[in-house]
């Protein structure tokens, strides 16, 4: 079983992550991994803060002459804004009462966070519940996308709508009627969309939603939107029906939820299913070669909580930032007065970059599963298990149900 833990504060020295549970001699090079970590600082409408960082990670361990040695990995990314705030995050310094922050913003973790853990200072809960935390789960996602890309499998996304703004072409329908080339790769979908500032896949939409992140931010007013993350070149198996805590698609919803301010996954078209009738929900069974195939793809790659080898197609809905230049009402808990909600830098939109860490959370979780089921000590131990498995799937599906 892999795992990764995180640690560091927004504002701290520094975000490191360990990584356990990869197998030796997979090949990683560190400008692979500050690839990632620089697609996710893209996109219009984020803060002050990303002209600041330039996000590179550090390998300290776990790795020698370019591959994994089997051993705890780990990564660290150095956090340049540290120098503003040494003063304000010191470990030792007793913090001034009149430095406190105590009123909180809604939407944040603030309020909750003081009443959780008894903290007298709201800065506490806002430095980890940051969102500047997943530059560390893309350091170890991007470990997972390499993993994977050895199987074959790539994972990609695309930013679906910000404020409530469509494209008029649907390409997320595309994935799910299955109409794309058999051999298409997820990873083209990141390409397309990091070309546009909004990493969307149309010119037109990109202009209306910079049109409408513009007012927004001439409001002091934030958005959400949602995003589409795919992967592609997926094998039939990984997952379970058997438990709950099996089950691809709960997995994967877990982590895509897990993500800070998203607050809707679904697996394919899920909410929109939900509305049809069952023959224009379920996917036609076809033989393909010499393998079983689905003729449409509205079952988002899962059933049963396995996957089927057709894409897995994910949704999620990220909530607008909830920091904002013109803020809602809030209490200040030093005096219990109704004040304005502080006001944090912040972004005004982060779909987009929601988008790169849904694609890392993706990885991980398949990677995940992948080696729970392919698993061994070395990366050529895995891809022969791999190998064995799908070179004797569909004979060994056919002779039993002859039996």
């Amino acid at each position: 079983m892999i795992r990764f833990l995180t640690a560091g504060e927004s504002h701290g020295k520094a975000l490191t992550t360990i990584i356990d549970g990869f197998p030796s001699n997979l090949k990683i090079a560190k400008s692979y991994i500050d690839l990632h970590l620089k697609r996710r600082q893209l996109g219009f409408g984020r803060g002050s803060r990303m002209k600041i960082e330039n996000d590179s990670a550090e390998i300290l361990s776990g790795v020698r002459s370019g591959k994994t040695l089997g051993s705890p990995i780990s990564l660290v990314i150095q956090n340049k804004d540290w120098e503003n705030w040494s003063d304000v995050m010191d470990q030792e310094k007793k913090i001034l009462s009149g430095k406190r922050i105590t009123i909180p913003r809604p939407g944040h973790a603030d309020l909750v966070g003081v009443s959780k853990y008894n903290f007298n200072d709201i800065r506490n809960s806002i430095e980890r519940s940051s969102a500047r935390e997943t530059a560390a789960r893309v350091a170890a996602g991007s470990m997972a996308r390499k993993f994977l890309e050895e199987f074959g499998i790539s994972v990609g996304s695309f930013v679906e709508s910000i404020g409530g703004i469509y494209p008029k072409e649907n390409f997320t329908l595309m994935l799910v009627q299955n109409k794309i080339r058999k051999n298409f790769k997820a990873w083209k979908l990141s390409q397309k969309a990091d070309e546009s500032k909004v990493r969307v896949l149309d010119e037109e939409h990109e202009k209306m939603i910079i049109n409408k992140i513009n007012t927004a931010k001439k409001k002091g007013d934030t958005l959400g939107g949602t995003f589409i993350v795919a992967a592609t070149g997926m094998p039939v198996g990984l997952g379970s029906f058997v438990q709950y805590d099996k089950k691809l698609d709960a997995g994967i919803a877990s982590a895509i939820m897990s993500i800070n301010a998203v607050k809707a996954v679904e697996i394919g078209p899920g909410f929109e299913g939900s509305k049809s009738l069952g023959s224009q929900v379920h996917d036609e069974i076809i033989k393909s070669g010499k393998t079983f195939s689905r003729k449409t793809n509205r079952a988002g790659g899962i059933e049963g909580g396995i996957s089927t080898g057709m894409p897995i197609i994910i949704r999620g809905g990220m909530k607008p930032i909830s920091t904002m230049m013109n803020p809602v009402k809030s209490i200040d808990l030093s005096s219990m007065k109704k004040v304005d909600a502080r006001i944090e830098r912040s972004d005004y939109v982060a779909v987009p970059a929601c988008a790169v860490v849904a694609e890392s959370m993706l990885a991980w979780k398949l990677a995940e599963f992948m080696l729970e089921k392919f698993g061994g000590d070395s990366i050529e131990e895995c891809k022969d298990n791999y190998k064995s498995y799908n070179n004797k799937l569909f004979n060994r599906i056919t002779k039993n149900l002859k039996r």
